[in-house]
């Protein structure tokens, strides 16, 4: 595959006459939603309408781009009932024109199915842990737990718990998405990186590129979908941001062609606070830019000591990690300095922001351990210590991110 979403050596695009299994179900639900809104629009129930409006149009988009990427010959049949959707959008819902052009919207995602249907479908699903294993579990767990966090900080104490569970399942299927699309992108390079990630299922070839980006889409179209039709449109916004930031900014561009890859990608990582910040209110002040933050800068000294781990694998995939590029003396110092840089910055919600004492006391402490894992890296750049900071900084995030929490419930 080749063009913004490919890399040398991928398979994906053009050259596939029937569409897979992920495609087909995305294409049955499209389809089932437009009908039942069109159903609701017809019977004037104004707040179910837009509703499963909302539900209908984010897998017609992802189908779109899915079958541009895959079956090229679907691509215009999906992209006709999108704009015919989006045109009744805009009209009055009340008019009639609205109810024509979205029935023919209907018609059309109807066609576009049955042909979409047509012939063997390519391949079947795969072993389902291999899917499980698309979306990076370890990883959506911390996401989660800061996404989660920050619903807490912008609530001002428990949200919702009802909203709550409603933007923890969005997001993760937000972050799988993007997770999965990344197994694609980075397919060629994980079969050259050893023993960590040449046994990733599009590397190895158990799940086809085709299928994993059929998968990817299908999960981000029901993220947005599931946020903007149960939270708020702007939570649905910037889990999609985070997705196409972490997808197209640094793996497709970042992660292959600069030192600073790490640097500027670790925005990717940061989205998730604000997600649920934006859950519990609707909106983005100041304190979700400190949560942002807190993550941005925390990100470089968490995986440059992952990257001093694995050097070596990076280096035989020619990707420009900072260890590679300027060798470990140079990457122990940033990481000291970017861990004093974060210790002094996550003082900041306490001083202008909504957190409190139990916050300050838990980010010091916290702080400290990881600036003495710094110095002790920067003494001896070792595997052992640069091991030992990676690992606490994964712990330091989660127990930083649960002490907000605590604080806002408590006080």
């Amino acid at each position: 595959m080749r063009g913004l979403f490919g890399t040398p050596g991928d398979a994906v695009t053009g050259s596939m006459s029937s569409a897979g299994p992920w495609f087909r179900l995305t294409a049955l639900f499209a389809v089932v939603a437009s009908a039942l809104a069109v159903a609701s629009g017809a019977a004037s129930i104004g707040t179910a309408h837009r509703l499963l409006a909302s539900l209908a149009l984010p897998p017609l988009i992802a189908l779109v781009i899915v079958a541009w990427l895959t079956v090229r010959r679907l691509a215009a049949p999906w992209a006709v009932a999108v704009v015919l959707f989006g045109v009744a959008a805009l009209l009055p819902g009340d008019g009639g024109l609205h109810l024509a052009l979205a029935a023919l919207a209907l018609a059309s995602a109807a066609v576009a199915m049955v042909m979409s249907m047509r012939g063997q479908p390519v391949g079947a699903f795969g072993p389902w842990r291999d899917y499980i294993t698309l979306t990076k579990p370890r990883i959506m767990s911390l996401l989660l737990l800061t996404g989660g966090a920050g619903m807490f900080v912008g609530a001002k104490g428990a949200p919702d718990w009802a909203n709550f569970v409603e933007m923890l399942v969005g997001l993760a299927l937000a972050c799988g998405g993007a997770s999965a699309m990344n197994h694609v992108l980075d397919a060629d390079i994980d079969k050259l990186m050893g023993e960590r990630t040449e046994h990733r299922p599009v590397a190895t070839g158990r799940v086809a590129p085709s299928h994993a980006t059929e998968f990817a889409f299908a999960l981000s179209a029901l993220s947005f979908a599931l946020l903007a039709s149960t939270i708020n449109v702007l939570t649905a916004v910037l889990a999609l941001a985070g997705n196409v930031f972490y997808v197209v900014i640094y793996t497709r561009f970042l992660k292959r062609n600069t030192v600073q890859n790490i640097v500027i990608g670790g925005a990717a990582g940061a989205f998730p606070p604000i997600v649920g910040f934006a859950a519990a209110t609707g909106n983005l002040t100041l304190p979700a830019l400190w949560l942002f933050l807190v993550v941005f800068i925390w990100t470089p000294p968490h995986f440059w000591a992952l990257a001093i781990l694995i050097k070596d694998k990076y280096a035989a995939a020619d990707v420009p990690m900072l260890p590679v590029v300027r060798g470990d003396a140079e990457t122990v110092k940033q990481v000291l300095w970017y861990s004093l840089g974060l210790v002094a910055f996550t003082v900041v919600p306490f001083v202008w922001g909504p957190l409190g004492v139990i916050y300050l006391v838990s980010a010091l402490v916290l702080g400290g351990i990881f600036v003495w894992l710094a110095v002790l890296l920067l003494r001896a750049p070792t595997h052992k210590r640069a091991g030992a900071l990676f690992h606490y900084s994964l712990l330091y995030l989660a127990l930083l991110f649960v002490a907000m929490a605590v604080d806002v419930v408590i006080f």
